[in-house]
């Protein structure tokens, strides 16, 4: 109850800041915001400044870049050669305050790896002012609900975020968050796929992205789910994302469907659209068609983002273990997602041994066997069947291969 106490009062001192000025005819329909000074927001002296008082004396030069290259080895888990790059970008007069920042790292449960290559990518950090500077912004992030580890992951993998103002930037990105998004736990999912989210000029890509998909239709709780589990597709140029949405549209997806949105992430970016292309070749050597390819797409467009693997390995053991048509696996191309060995293989085993004794026909259909959920499968063709065949489960459990 402390705890929960000391975060909303935390989130009420920062958020008596103004808002994020952000108006809307409705909750996420024509979004406008001012343009912001987008200057970079240095939350301390920048490198150069160290480099600039006159009349430096060689010796005392070389002994400061001896300690910050030994300091950054022995106190931040630095490779020599690493530590060397990283002491051109700061000099060390003493270990006080870069300890001050490895302690409250330390503190907030930061592994030796992390604080590593969180200095490694951002050595000026040691440079900042742990209490003043860096905890506000922890105790921020922790306060909406963003959990020790996940924050510890995520700022080691990019610290940008710690140089960044509290007050202009990061309280600011929230607010426009939570107006779209409505809770934390979204933004702490968007946050946990890119630090962007709250780093990007929501101006420049995302309130016109947003606008785009509201007068195209498409529905908000749609829009949030994009944005929640994949924010760097509605963070692409809004040239681009305008695009996207019409090719979606003239594929003929429905903009108040949740595959809509599906669709535009699957086909946004350059990354994306190669995998695309790539399952589109796989799709063709197991023999599916142009119009069995869109046909999947259109069910599930996420079908086209499998790695080539993952598609080999289910369709292999379908087609050649099962003796199902790759044809008909187009038609319900959910399956391609579960998993192989848990969920596939042993149900697939239960129902051949079914057949085997004459007590299910063996024309059964994917979507009977894999999509409903382990409860069901389990009363309907396990549980069912107990007395006849005891050992059934062990079949489904893997521990048996046939009776």
């Amino acid at each position: 109850m402390a705890v929960a106490a000391q975060s909303t009062s935390f989130l009420k001192l920062f958020l008596t800041k103004p808002s994020f000025p952000i108006t809307t005819t409705t909750k996420t329909t024509n979004l406008s915001v001012p343009p912001r000074n987008r200057r970079p927001l240095f939350v301390f002296p920048p490198p150069q400044a160290q480099f600039s008082s006159p009349k430096k004396n060689p010796k005392d030069e070389q002994q400061r870049l001896s300690f910050t290259i030994s300091y950054l080895v022995d106190s931040c888990g630095l490779s020599p050669d690493y530590a060397i790059i990283a002491a051109r970008k700061l000099l060390l007069d003493s270990p006080e305050r870069p300890n001050t920042v490895l302690n409250l790292l330390r503190d907030h449960g930061f592994s030796t790896s992390q604080i590593s290559s969180l200095v490694k990518k951002r050595p000026v950090l040691l440079l900042a002012n742990a209490e003043s500077v860096l905890l506000p912004k922890l105790r921020f992030f922790l306060s909406i609900g963003v959990s020790k580890s996940l924050l510890a992951r995520t700022l080691a993998s990019d610290p940008t975020i710690l140089t960044r103002s509290l007050v202009n930037q990061l309280i600011p990105s929230y607010n426009f968050l939570k107006s779209v998004l409505d809770a934390d736990d979204k933004i702490v999912a968007a946050l946990r796929r890119t630090t962007w989210i709250f780093l990007e000029d929501h101006t420049k890509n995302l309130v016109p992205n947003i606008n785009h998909m509201s007068e195209t239709g498409v529905p908000e709780k749609c829009i949030q789910l994009l944005l929640t589990h994949f924010p760097e597709a509605v963070m692409q140029k809004n040239h681009e994302f305008r695009e996207i949405t019409k090719q979606a549209k003239e594929m003929g997806f429905n903009p108040q469907k949740t595959t809509f949105v599906l669709a535009i992430h699957a086909l946004s970016g350059k990354g994306n659209r190669s995998i695309w292309d790539k399952c589109f070749e796989v799709y063709q050597r197991w023999g599916w068609s142009e119009d069995d390819i869109m046909c999947a797409f259109k069910k599930h467009p996420h079908c086209m983002m499998l790695s080539e693997r993952k598609i080999n390995r289910t369709m292999e053991f379908l087609v050649k273990e099962m003796n199902l048509a790759p044809r008909s696996i187009a038609g319900c191309p959910v399956v391609l997602f579960f998993s192989l060995d848990k969920r596939i293989i042993p149900r697939c085993s239960v129902v051949k041994v079914l057949a085997s004794k004459g007590m299910v026909k063996e024309d059964w259909s994917l979507t009977s066997l894999l999509v409903p959920v382990e409860k069901v499968f389990l009363e309907k063709l396990v549980i069912k069947y107990e007395e006849e065949l005891p050992e059934l489960m062990d079949v489904y459990k893997g521990y048996a291969t046939k009776l």
